[in-house]
């Protein structure tokens, strides 16, 4: 069938009730938090600063940046502000340690890579950037500074992944990067992936040309003729190709990489990735001649992927090789015995020895970066690195939800979005028996069972994994690739989909399963992009199938719509539960050639969430070198389609999802970013707020909070997007507004562990403790701003103002994350997110006092009761004018002692607290009297003898309200008694 396109034109009534934008100042107090897993994931930038022993750099794919001082048993980023996160090399200079430059862009060819923007350079540490340049140049995998010099660099760029471009090969700057110069260039198909310089003449420099492309589909890959090693002896001026006994282009010459022995830089070593003649090769002769020593393929195979080899400092017969594992030889590479592998981290990238002490090196892998200080005897962790790679996040139904992802090369994990300890921590996560890349699928009728990967079925409360693939998926029978769609229906909660070529349903979990699709993906690819360029070869065009589905997306309101989009490029639809399909791939586009789908990857659907004929694709054209965002939008079952981009930069489009809540609400996840669409998709803004730039993968909404997989740098989510849901242009028109709260969750963490954790352990953050209150303030007012709380009865519980005064706190000795931020309620223009704990206010502060900040279970925040479950009213009050909302208090679902029981244990505590209050009043006016009035000796001895029995029934007030209040649960018969006795004591002694 042939399917029209149009431009969807609102009417002036739909339009109305959209806006196009909104300034961010009334949402920006929004904040991401990190919760982990603190796993490495890959890294192929790695530096040491020889002046520092301690102090280490390593550049994560599309994590950023990271620095150690303690020798890798702590990391902290410090490229987090920069507008990408994807980096291929670090490097330091040897003549000023404060003198960094970081090449942006993997550096690698592979799928699912993500690209940079040129050179970052800092001259204090990292504590500031500016790029210098080279900014098409996407994938710069190298770099090599002047020992002598820190403004003269080389940088090797390799150029577009996926298609060609002149801003290629090896650039020099002899400015520190106020301009690069190209030196050593092939043609647009050849980058360079690394450039070396001698160690005692900086005149020669060493750079080996790759001519790579990636393919559109999984694992394509071609090489070019002009890869090679190249040599120049002028200042990388002049270059001239060494060959002397190196495999040929005709023998299949790949990536090369080398290295210089520093203590004799003539003797120098490279692994040659070649299908002949490939291996280990040792020149000693500055590169002149070669001679082959070592053909053991594990030690230089996957060569484009693994080209990592040094030399010893000082012993130029000592050799590693970083490969699948990391291998060190003593006899100038003849034989070789593993130094470095599985459990300890696979699949290696860099390693960097201490010059000075070359018993300390730093090597980095597809999980993070590890360093030893003994020789490799033992090394460092990587599981304090919050990098994981996810290609897709999920949540399940339990409370507190749990986040579900498959992490590159290290398997799946499940974590908890909220610690039982205040924090998120080792114990709070744990994998899911799903490989690595796979979507992963908890069962919604029981968060217990999690599905996933290609396809398995694992009970967490025994922890064992069962394959449940039907039988033609092992069988090969059908095509699958890494990241292969499991989804449960929305609508019927048992039918759980499974996708490769063709889409898989189960009803029984996995028991037995139908085939509901045809193959949904091309037949033949007659027309391929232009981004092929010199790679095209008629045999591609007249190959078999090879696309699978790669987005699936039941709908929400009609268990029978489901959508599925293949990486091939095709958008298909069935409305009979996949009795029948339809394709509704849209016609090309406007201003595009006409092979735009052909390996366009339908990247993901979001079914619309309020009407079963809308739906929105993620388009990733990053496989045909296309950097432009493409989300395309449907209101009518697929027949008509409109491209909805207008705000957004040129970053590939990895998802998008529609807000069950707000209709129109549009969420995006980009190569570097989150962005948000208040007017469906018609314009689109920015979400990032604090969160560093790395490649957006997937997100879900789940409740009130978006939760994000990034490829780089683990889970994040986004708690409370009240804002997001109410702002309006309304609120604009007022001095200030009240948002409405969420429904709020009592929950207690607790601090009675063994050993608390320290600050050096690594921790995602818990969310926040207690009612988030969101207002916004459109000038900054100069009166006090009050905030006040009050019980469904009308009763004053709390009051805050912006006149508030810190509350000084005791310098105590306990875990950091035992105190929460002191927060003073704001004044400022702009967007503002208070919290209120819950709690009554602290005793010895008036209640105009905030909790500043509070120790849970200890001094003060014990002073004062939790309140019980119900209907609250926020009232704001700015320049006398008042604004209300009522939310909803609601006991932690996991508590399960009884109303009646937890009015019990309130009202005890209240009485405990509120008679607390009163002798401490009462002995102010007592302390007062002794100041002001003479006694007689028998006076003095029974006001004496009254002081100390309310200090011990105050005392003990305080000992049965700690007691009380440990726990939601109901109070034992000893508490109770005591706490009656107490109080009937108190009341004695006030008469």
């Amino acid at each position: 069938m042939k399917i029209k396109v149009f431009s969807i034109i609102f009417s002036l009534l739909s339009i109305s009730s959209f806006a196009q934008s909104y300034s961010p100042s009334l949402f920006d107090s929004m904040k991401w938090r990190m919760i982990g897993p603190h796993r490495g994931g890959r890294t192929v930038g790695a530096v040491g600063v020889p002046q520092k022993p301690n102090a280490f750099y390593i550049g994560v794919n599309n994590g950023g940046v990271w620095k150690t001082t303690d020798y890798g048993r702590t990391w902290f980023p410090i490229f987090d502000d920069q507008p990408t996160g994807s980096v291929g090399d670090v490097a330091v200079a040897p003549s000023n340690p404060n003198v960094i430059y970081v090449a942006s862009g993997e550096g690698i060819q592979r799928p699912d890579l993500s690209v940079g923007n040129g050179v970052y350079k800092s001259t204090d540490e990292g504590k500031t950037w500016v790029n210098t340049g080279l900014k098409d140049g996407q994938q710069i995998g190298g770099l090599a500074i002047d020992p002598t010099n820190e403004n003269r660099v080389f940088a090797a760029v390799l150029g577009h992944p996926y298609g060609p471009n002149t801003e290629r090969g090896v650039y020099r700057t002899t400015n520190g990067g106020k301009t690069w110069e190209r030196v050593l260039y092939k043609d647009e198909n050849t980058g360079a992936i690394q450039v070396t310089i001698d160690p005692k003449n900086p005149n020669i420099v060493y750079a080996d040309l790759w001519a790579a492309r990636q393919g559109p589909w999984e694992n394509g890959a071609w090489q070019g003729p002009e890869s090679g090693l190249y040599k120049s002896t002028d200042g990388g001026t002049t270059w001239k190709k060494l060959t002397k006994g190196l495999p040929t282009y005709e023998q299949g010459l790949g990536r090369i990489g080398f290295c210089i022995a520093p203590s004799d830089p003539k003797r120098m070593y490279a692994t040659v990735d070649s299908p002949e003649g490939g291996g280990v090769f040792k020149s000693i002769d500055a590169g002149e001649s070669w001679t082959l020593v070592s053909q053991d393929p594990r030690i230089w195979g996957r060569g484009s992927d693994f080209a990592e080899v040094k030399v010893h400092p000082t012993n130029p017969d000592i050799v590693f090789s970083a490969d699948v594992d990391t291998w060190k030889s003593e006899d100038a590479g003849k034989t070789w015995t593993a130094f470095r592998g599985a459990p300890g981290g696979d699949d290696y990238h860099r390693l960097w020895i201490n010059p000075n002490n070359p018993d300390i090196m730093l090597l980095a892998a597809d999980q993070g970066a590890i360093i030893t200080v003994n020789g490799g005897q033992t090394f460092s962790s990587w599981y304090n690195q919050p990098t994981a790679q996810f290609y897709h996040v999920s949540t399940d139904n339990a409370f507190p939800y749990n986040v579900y992802g498959g992490q590159q090369e290290s398997g799946s994990v499940g974590i908890a979005s909220r610690g039982n300890d205040g924090i998120i921590t080792f114990r709070d996560w744990h994998p899911v028996g799903v490989e690595e890349y796979g979507y992963v699928a908890a069962d919604p009728l029981d968060p217990n069972i999690i599905y996933g990967g290609k396809i398995t079925k694992y009970d967490k409360r025994t922890g064992q994994t069962q394959n449940i693939a039907p039988e033609a998926v092992r069988s090969g029978k059908y095509r699958f690739i890494r990241t292969a769609p499991v989804m449960f229906s929305p609508v019927d909660k048992k039918s759980l989909f499974f996708a490769g070529n063709v889409l898989f349903k189960t009803k029984t979990g996995g028991d037995s399963w139908e085939v509901i699709s045809p193959d949904l993906t091309r037949e033949s690819y007659d027309k391929l992009p232009a981004s092929f360029n010199v790679f095209t070869t008629d045999a591609m065009k007249k190959m078999p199938r090879r696309g699978v589905i790669y987005a699936v997306a039941p709908s929400p309101k009609d268990i029978n719509v489901i959508w599925a989009g293949t990486d091939d490029g095709l958008i298909h639809v069935t409305k009979d539960g996949g009795k029948t399909w339809q394709n509704v791939t849209p016609p090309t586009p406007q201003g595009e050639k006409d092979e735009f789908w052909i390996w366009s990857k339908i990247s993901q659907i979001d079914a619309g969430q309020f009407d079963k004929n809308v739906a929105y694709v993620a388009v990733n054209r990053i496989r045909l070198d296309d950097q432009r965002p493409h989300i395309f939008r449907t209101k009518d079952g697929g027949k008509t389609w409109q491209e909805i981009v207008k705000g957004l930069p040129n970053e590939p489009i990895n998802t998008v999802r529609e807000d069950p809540s707000r209709k129109g609400l549009l969420l995006a996840g980009s190569e570097n970013a989150v962005y948000v669409s208040f007017d469906d998709g018609e314009n689109w803004q920015s979400l990032r707020l604090n969160m560093p730039a790395t490649s957006i993968r997937d997100l879900v909404i789940k409740d009130d909070d978006i939760v994000v997989g990034t490829h780089g740098r683990s889970f994040w989510i986004l708690d409370d997007i009240t804002p997001l849901r109410q702002v309006s242009e309304e609120i604009t028109k007022n001095e200030a507004f009240l948002y409405k709260p969420q429904n709020t969750y009592r929950v207690r963490w607790s601090t009675y562990t063994d050993t608390p954790i320290t600050q050096e352990e690594p921790q995602g953050q818990n969310p926040p403790d207690g009612a988030i209150i969101n207002y916004y303030l459109k000038d900054k007012i100069n009166n006090p701003v009050v905030l006040e709380i009050f019980d469904s009865s009308k009763k004053l519980i709390r009051k805050f103002s912006s006149d508030d005064k810190p509350y000084e706190l005791p310098d105590l000795n306990i875990p950091h994350y035992w105190i929460r931020p002191q927060q003073i309620l704001s004044a400022e223009a702009g967007s503002h997110r208070f919290m209120w704990d819950l709690h009554y206010p602290p005793l010895n502060l008036p209640p105009s006092y905030p909790i500043s900040a509070v120790y849970q279970n200890t001094a003060p925040d014990a002073t004062s009761p939790w309140v019980m479950p119900g209907y609250y009213i926020a009232k704001l009050t700015v320049n006398g004018k008042s604004y209300e909302q009522t939310f909803l208090v609601k006991m932690d679902p996991r508590v399960k002692t009884s109303a009646i029981d937890l009015k019990l244990q309130h009202d005890l505590s209240l009485a405990c607290y509120e008679g607390r209050m009163k002798i401490q009043d009462e002995l102010a006016k007592m302390k007062d009297l002794r100041q002001r009035i003479r006694m007689t000796e028998e006076g003095l001895k029974q006001f004496d003898a009254k002081e100390a029995n309310l200090k011990k029934i105050q005392s003990g007030l305080a000992s049965v309200h700690n007691i009380l209040q440990d726990a939601d649960s109901k109070p034992t018969t000893q508490a109770v008694i005591s706490a009656k006795e107490l109080l009937a004591k108190f009341e004695s002694a006030m008469k």
